[in-house]
């Protein structure tokens, strides 16, 4: 199996880094220190090498340093397909990031070609009890690690549909106004519909076809109201159809940015929503495990994982089962806990960084195992 891994990643003036070096290879990286010494900003760091927000959807102006707001710059060496990337990001004075990939300018949508990322953070430990939009988030993220054009085809959607809700909004009842918009939102989101579809099929086979010691997750895409046409013309009609309800509400009521995501624990036939704290936690391991399996086929080498105080509500035995599905899928997973006793069972396969805190500035130093 061809890797994927970062082995050097810089920052300046990142978050609570004002600088920061790591070299490293494609084995998992444990991180550890106390709360707040810096260590989840080296994983949003890791996470803006893929298409999106990064793990903690930030502003860019968000991600600089205080109190010197001179902006900020992440970069790294990417082993991706027996190919060497460069990659650059980076912003000035709050503005928007900026990418360069082998020092060339490009979208960040470009990074969906070389890299895949997939992550886990204690944001997401809610995820099955607290709204739907967490949960399409979740899906979202799924659907672009299989299908780069996902990124672009949600963009068009959401920047259609915001000028669709806006002359709802204003009352325009003038059909022409909707046509070519209410167009543009049905064959972006006859796409998003498909890719989502097909990441759920993905990912029942990834599930049905290991052993795990994680519980296997049954899936379901369900909708607020009724059933969701497929097919961009079927959409469009349902746009156009559902224009009078929309008008009164002041905002688009039917389309994929009303769909959600059911999932129930398959060998106790408990929604995800029922069940223990650890239970759901065990869940989304499950499926982040699961995504990387299916990308291992898919694209040709397993995702680089990050997975933050990913021991939180594992006991021992589950803990080393997860470092062992790890190191067996082949994924460099960036992971972080508050000691190094967390990843005792890594042993040596694991490469070892400790973060602390000198007075609001963060230092990374390398350990031995």
């Amino acid at each position: 199996m061809t890797a994927l891994y970062l082995n050097k990643l810089s920052l300046s003036h990142f978050r609570s880094h004002k600088k920061g070096a790591i070299d490293c290879d494609a084995r998992p990286v444990a991180i550890y220190g106390p709360n707040g010494a810096g260590k989840t900003n080296i994983l949003e760091a890791v996470s803006l090498m893929s298409p999106g927000r990064g793990l903690r959807r930030s502003s860019a102006e968000a991600m600089t340093r205080r109190p010197e707001a001179l902006g900020w710059k992440v970069s790294g060496h990417l082993q991706s397909l027996g190919q060497l990337h460069e990659i650059e990001i980076w912003s000035e004075g709050g503005n928007a990031r900026q990418l360069k990939l082998d020092g060339k300018s490009a979208p960040q949508t470009a990074l969906g070609r070389v890299a895949r990322v997939l992550w886990l953070i204690p944001a997401m430990d809610r995820l099955w009890i607290e709204g739907a939009d967490g949960r399409r988030r979740f899906l979202d993220r799924m659907a672009l690690s299989f299908f780069p054009g996902h990124a672009e085809a949600s963009l068009t959607y959401e920047k259609s549909m915001r000028e669709r809700n806006r002359l709802l909004k204003d009352q325009v009842r003038d059909a022409a106004w909707y046509g070519a918009l209410e167009a543009q939102m049905a064959d972006a989101g006859a796409i998003i519909h498909a890719n989502r579809v097909s990441a759920l099929s993905n990912l029942d086979v990834a599930q049905a076809n290991a052993e795990t010691a994680f519980p296997i997750a049954e899936l379901t895409l369900t909708q607020a109201e009724g059933t969701l046409p497929s097919a961009a013309a079927d959409l469009r009609e349902a746009f156009s159809e559902s224009r009078p309800r929309d008008l009164m509400a002041g905002r688009t009521l039917v389309g994929p940015h009303r769909s959600d995501l059911d999932a129930v624990y398959a060998a106790k036939g408990v929604p995800a929503k029922d069940c223990s704290t650890g239970e759901q936690k065990a869940l989304l391991i499950s499926l982040i495990l699961a995504n990387g399996r299916a990308l291992s086929d898919g694209f040709g080498a397993p995702p680089i994982l990050l997975l933050d105080e990913v021991a939180a509500h594992l006991d021992a035995g589950r803990r080393a089962a997860l470092y062992e599905e790890i190191c067996a899928l082949g994924a460099q997973a960036w992971m972080t806990g508050t000691g190094p006793e967390l990843f005792s069972d890594l042993g040596a396969r694991a490469q070892y960084l400790e973060v602390t805190d000198m007075n609001g500035l963060s230092q990374i130093e390398g350990r031995d195992s």
